[in-house]
């Protein structure tokens, strides 16, 4: 199994390099006099303007070379230092946010892990076990009443579930408000008795002692929660159902029955560990998703993460942060997909010694 994890490590640089090309390889649609306009904020967008950000920033030098500097960076004549590269950190600056791109993901990118915390385990939890009742009990009414949900969720856009649920339950109830938390804990927050350990609010305010700052945080995140886990739910409860019928029906565990064996141990400890390989790889996908951004969701709720700024930056057409968070998505999505190949050796002996 060390080997099978020693590969896949060391196919990471390949699949690095292609994404980062692929990203720089969408700025290459636009002219240097295009990308130019990028860097001007209140000056005039004259002619002479324009060619000397072409030349400072050389928007008009070989794509393998633009390719290099926007990776480790070049040299500024006028600033005469390093600037650029995101290999330093150095992601752009956004001019939807007005900061930094870097700034940026470091203060929404917490708030996203938060919501995607609170989100994958419903899901998970619920999904898989839905799924696996709906499939022992096949054909039944708790098996129909599960593909009616399934269906029900699957077919339920999320920024319509989303507004009905804050009509109803922030509009009329008042039960649970947008954003990420209220006012008089945004105050806390920004005071000098507030330590950020981990800048996860829920965790943080009880690092703190704070329980009713993580009541609060707890109470914002009930919403976004409840809409991004009902589609996921759904979506989970399919593949673990179809994916159980179908070892349900596998030699191995008819020979486990034939054996005498209890039906809980026969899809406890034959059935479900196999059934659970496809939903390895749809937990990667969620996983990802999730910390990349939920784009709508957030941007309902108010929720202050990277799905809110990505669709702030896109609206107002903030190339560069579009790229950046497309680039950390990405990358996300890669460290997912090799921790998925990490649990398929656990799962699937096949897998290890192959």
């Amino acid at each position: 199994m060390t080997n099978y994890i020693i590969r896949r490590i060391l196919i990471l640089p390949l699949i690095l390099f292609g994404v980062t090309a692929l990203i720089f390889g969408m700025l290459q649609f636009l002219s240097p006099e295009e990308r130019s306009a990028l860097y001007v904020r209140d000056i005039p967008k004259n002619e002479s303007t324009m060619d000397g950000i072409i030349r400072r920033y050389g928007l008009a030098d070989p794509i393998p070379v633009q390719y290099w500097h926007w990776l480790v960076g070049r040299w500024d004549p006028v600033d005469k230092k390093t600037v650029g590269g995101i290999l330093r950190g150095d992601f752009g600056y956004s001019r939807s946010a007005s900061q930094p791109v870097a700034q940026l993901l470091a203060r929404r990118f917490p708030a996203t892990v938060e919501l995607a915390l609170y989100t994958v385990i419903p899901i998970i939890l619920l999904g898989v076990s839905l799924g696996i009742i709906a499939a022992v009990n096949h054909n039944k009414f708790i098996d129909q009443l599960a593909r009616v949900f399934a269906i029900l969720g699957h077919s339920l856009p999320s920024f319509v579930f989303g507004l009905l649920a804050l009509m109803i339950f922030y509009a009329n109830l008042q039960w649970f408000p947008p954003g990420r938390v209220s006012d008089w804990v945004t105050e806390i927050l920004r005071s000098e008795q507030w330590n950020n350990y981990t800048y996860l609010i829920t965790v943080d305010s009880l690092l703190n002692g704070r329980v009713d700052i993580f009541l609060d945080a707890l109470r914002h995140l009930v919403l976004p929660v409840s809409v991004l886990s009902l589609i996921s739910i759904a979506t989970y409860l399919r593949v673990t159902r179809s994916s159980m019928l179908e070892t349900l029906r596998q030699e191995y565990v008819v020979t486990a029955r034939a054996k005498g064996l209890k039906e809980k141990d026969v899809v406890n400890g034959h059935a479900r560990p196999n059934a659970l390989i496809p939903v390895a790889t749809l937990s990667g996908f969620t996983v990802a998703g999730l910390l990349g951004g939920a784009v709508l969701t957030e941007t309902i709720f108010e929720y202050p993460g990277i799905g809110q700024a990505a669709g702030a930056a896109a609206a107002q057409l903030d190339v560069i942060a579009v790229l950046s968070f497309t680039l950390l998505s990405g990358m996300i999505l890669i460290v997912a997909n090799l921790i998925v190949d990490v649990m398929y050796a656990f799962l699937d002996p096949r897998v290890r010694l192959n």
